[in-house]
């Protein structure tokens, strides 16, 4: 099995010094754990999971600290210094991760947060990264379906709603409608593809689509009520916040949830609480 620079490996242990254990690390040969990122008692034999990078030496290096991305993956970081390189930015490792001049795609400075993607640079064998993402991105045609779940990385916020990019392959938007909790730049969470448009652009939602979403929580009602001694002050009148709090859904399709289960004579609504019959 090919051992992967800036990516999480399974290696193993193949012999122990004073100053740290060495790793099989396949076609890269051997490669140092060093001795502070040892987990309590690892021994000779056993498998360990690291990721392999290079130290500010530029030498191979493995460290079971779990970065905030890896190679081949879409993230938003922030910048932690410029110098005459580029800019660098905090991924959770030591060695802090460069952007070249020549991949950014408007000047960064220090303290900013950008979406970049991570790659390994055939040349130099370093790990770097670029905030030109929008050539990597929308490069097929989107598989998708209405209702399909998928994982979003949160980007920028526009007049209409945020920029997201879905499974580190495509651009969506998520309308402000469609987003009813607060959001965070770089934030990676579940969502559902709302529709696929004849242009190829995709809009999401962070519920499920249609009735379906509705459905889905009416057990979660009961099952909720029912730990509440069978009723409870969080009416139709309760705020998006306080809703999605409990029950992780929007304030709309929380009241055409209570709704249903009033029609079905499941419940009882009033201004003060709900209860359950």
């Amino acid at each position: 099995m090919t051992t992967q620079v800036g990516r999480l490996n399974t290696l193993k242990v193949i012999k122990e010094k004073e100053f740290g254990m060495y790793l099989d690390a396949d076609q890269l040969g051997e490669i140092l754990l060093p001795k502070r990122y040892i987990p309590k008692g690892l021994k000779v034999g056993e498998e360990v999971e690291v990721l392999v990078y290079l130290d500010s030496d530029d030498e191979l290096i493995a460290t079971t600290e779990t970065p905030k991305v890896q190679v081949g993956e879409f993230a938003a970081l922030t910048c932690v210094a410029v110098n005459q390189v580029g800019a660098f930015f905090d991924w959770g490792l030591p060695k802090d991760l460069l952007v070249p001049f020549s991949q950014q795609k408007n000047r960064v400075e220090e303290g900013e947060t950008h979406l970049l993607f991570v790659y390994l640079d055939q040349l130099t064998n370093r790990i770097v990264a670029t905030t030109k993402v929008d050539a990597l991105l929308n490069r097929e045609e989107a598989p998708y379906r209405a209702g399909d779940q998928v994982s979003i990385i949160i980007g920028d916020k526009t007049n209409i709603g945020f920029k997201c990019i879905i499974d580190n392959r495509f651009w969506g938007v998520l309308f402000f409608q469609d987003a009813f909790r607060q959001l965070r730049k770089g934030e990676k969470t579940m969502a559902f593809i709302k529709r696929v448009r004849e242009d190829g652009k995709i809009d999401l939602s962070l519920q499920e689509v249609g009735y379906k979403k509705v459905r889905n929580i009416l057990d979660d009602i009961m099952d909720y009520l029912e730990s509440q001694g069978g009723e409870m002050a969080l009416t139709d009148k309760a705020s998006p916040e306080a809703i999605y709090a409990v029950f992780k859904v929007s304030k709309a399709t929380y009241k055409k949830a209570l709704g249903a289960l009033y029609k079905d004579q499941k419940i009882l609504l009033s201004k003060e609480k709900v209860t359950k019959k």
